[in-house]
């Protein structure tokens, strides 16, 4: 029994060792995949003052995750916005870079109800998204559907590559 328990206690050890070994790197993961991600809700009273920190229990950052990809003729970009309803998005393409500006309005809680967690930001905010090439924004589409905000960005002279002879 002695042995059993000595057993136990060893891979409880290894097992502890290791994930404190993993730690550090999940961090580091974490930090470098949200790091754009990570957005700033500003909050207005109703005064039409921007609130503090220390104001209330909602956070004032929140992840608004991208994802970009390239086709023969355009770039889509996917943005996550759970919660945000699509008249409270606003988007603007200059040059290579596409914002995305809105508010994310509180839903309304009863003052008689305790609120035991809140994750949830609100507020305005802006996130730029720097695009890899050059597009048409004059023909640029969006689309809202299920949290997800869809951006179609056509390319400018989405000519294929052709191979030119050296002479």
């Amino acid at each position: 029994m002695l042995d059993s328990l000595k057993q136990s206690g060893d891979y409880v050890d290894r097992k502890t060792a290791q994930t404190w070994k993993d730690l550090p790197e999940g961090w580091r993961e974490l930090i470098c995949q949200s790091n754009s991600a990570l957005t700033h809700f500003s909050r207005i009273n109703n005064d039409g003052q921007t609130q503090r920190q220390g104001q209330n229990a909602f956070p004032h950052w929140s992840l608004l995750a991208v994802e970009i990809e390239e086709t023969d003729k355009e770039l889509l970009v996917k943005i996550e916005v759970p919660g945000l309803e699509k008249k409270d998005c606003r988007l603007t393409v200059q040059s290579n870079k596409l914002c995305l500006s809105g508010v994310k309005h509180l839903e309304y809680r009863d003052t008689k109800n305790t609120c035991h967690a809140s994750e949830r930001a609100y507020g305005s905010f802006q996130r730029c998204i720097l695009l890899p090439i050059i597009i048409d924004h004059y023909r640029a589409r969006a689309s809202y559907k299920n949290g997800v905000l869809t951006v179609s960005l056509p390319k400018i002279g989405c000519n294929p590559p052709v191979s030119i002879q050296v002479s």
